[in-house]
């Protein structure tokens, strides 16, 4: 397997990582190789753009009520 080299790591992150690695029974390196694999399995966040126009096209032909209508009728109630 590829080494991979990450220099000036903050002395904190390090500490954490190293606390993390314990509280898993794990080396550091191991640590180290499952976080980066949960890391690089992830999807990538789509943006609230993408979002908006997915959920616009899913909705484009469903028909709403008019809610000034809804609001009359509760009135008249």
């Amino acid at each position: 397997m590829p080494d991979v080299l990450v220099r000036d790591v903050d002395v904190v992150v390090l500490e954490r990582l190293k606390s993390k690695a314990k509280r898993h029974n794990r080396s550091l390196q191991s640590e180290l190789s499952v976080l980066l694999r949960r890391a690089s399995e992830q999807e990538e966040p789509i943006s609230r753009l993408e979002l908006v126009r997915k959920i616009r096209s899913s909705i484009k032909n469903v028909q709403t009520t008019d809610s000034t209508e809804l609001l009359r009728e509760d009135r008249e109630r």
